[in-house]
């Protein structure tokens, strides 16, 4: 069962900056996707040198089961076992000279590795 969301709801499990929304739809729009069905999905993996890391892809719709939020006119995905990890998380995309990307901010984390790229909770 899909839980509908919208800004500013308690319990929401990610909240995404402007700059992140903007620069995803952006990338959702070149590739032809709706933007009013489909989304980013946000997960956790097993991997990476703390054991954790995070992924991102665009879906054209959300799983049954599926978190579902929307953030600046962009939906959400997150499917249960990964809300557990990224619960109270912000997703932020930083475009600078060193490095441009999706960042998640993570209030659960307890270690990272050297790189980033994966953590522990």
């Amino acid at each position: 069962m899909s839980t509908q969301a919208t800004e500013g709801d308690a319990g929401e499990p990610v909240v995404v900056t402007t700059a992140a929304a903007d620069q995803a739809i952006a990338l959702m729009e070149s590739e032809g996707m709706d933007t009013g069905v489909g989304g980013l999905r946000l997960f956790v993996q097993q991997g990476g040198c703390a054991g954790l890391s995070y992924g991102m892809r665009f879906d054209d719709e959300p799983e049954p089961d599926d978190r579902v939020t929307e953030h600046h006119g962009l939906r959400v995905f997150v499917d249960p076992a990964s809300l557990e990890y990224v619960g109270g998380s912000t997703l932020d995309y930083e475009d600078g000279l060193q490095a441009a990307g999706f960042h998640v901010e993570n209030p659960n984390v307890v270690s990272e590795c050297g790189c980033g790229e994966s953590f522990r909770t």
